[in-house]
């Protein structure tokens, strides 16, 4: 089995690529994010052409979210409690024998913009969500953008950047809350001591000098962590296709299963 997680930074902008990503990597699910539409107005029909069934929480112009699968994902939760008012940023779907979630975390702009507690709250009732869950033990990957770098090492600017938006204490406790809800981050079990960089600005030549942030996760309950053969950061995609498809500013995140 291949799970993934992609923010696709406006799908409307990046249907093409997307497609070509599907039709190239052929994962079995896949969380998206950043969908920046309505559900009305979803692809459905060249997301089925690709293979593939989707359910989302839409919103129009921003945020947004998705769960794609080869088998027709079965919606279990489509709000998180609590944190409304952020926007479309949470969806749980049940598909593969798993609960599958894509989730949206608020950037947070800056520490002293509005958006940063918002940020905090939101991540807060994802915590609240997963350690209240009646089954911990029950299958589950978590898969997004989580807008946190929880070490000096998932960020070029190290620890340089430490108090920073991204960077802070108070958002890497929260991270912090997650895995101590049960979940394993599958990349760095994997991988302890590389950067795993997932997103790197469009300016200044950003992902062609390798300054990048580790900000999109995928984590996973043990059961599940303990099958994953390998997890990799798609650079390739990244970069812009032969047919000239415009790439999102992230990687998709690729985890395989037995």
């Amino acid at each position: 089995m291949i799970l993934a997680t992609w923010n696709v930074n406006g799908i409307r902008a990046r249907s093409q690529r997307l497609a070509e990503w599907l039709e190239e990597r052929q994962p079995d699910v896949v969380c998206l994010q950043e969908l920046k539409i309505v559900e009305d107005d979803f692809p459905h029909l060249e997301i089925r052409a690709s293979g593939y069934r989707a359910v989302l929480a839409g919103q129009q112009s921003w945020n947004g979210v998705a769960v794609l699968a080869k088998d027709q994902p079965e919606i279990v939760v489509k709000e998180l409690s609590g944190a409304a008012d952020a926007g479309a940023r949470f969806i749980v779907a049940k598909v593969s024998g798993l609960e599958v979630a894509s989730i949206y975390v608020p950037n947070g702009k800056t520490l002293a913009h509005a958006d940063y507690p918002l940020k905090l709250k939101w991540l807060e009732s994802l915590a609240n969500y997963l350690e209240s869950r009646a089954d911990k033990g029950a299958p589950l990957v978590l898969g997004g953008d989580f807008n946190v770098c929880s070490t000096e090492l998932d960020s070029f600017g190290g620890a340089r950047l430490d108090g920073t938006i991204f960077h802070t204490l108070e958002e890497r406790a929260l991270i912090a809350r997650i895995r101590a809800a049960g979940l394993v981050d599958l990349f760095r079990a994997k991988y302890p001591e590389a950067p795993g960089y997932s997103w790197w600005d469009y300016r200044a030549g950003s992902f062609h000098k390798n300054e990048g942030l580790r900000i999109d996760l995928l984590f996973a309950t043990p059961d599940v962590a303990a099958r994953v053969k390998d997890v990799t950061v798609d650079r390739d995609y990244r970069k812009k296709g032969k047919s000239g498809a415009v790439p999102s500013d992230h990687a998709p995140v690729v985890a395989i299963l037995d």
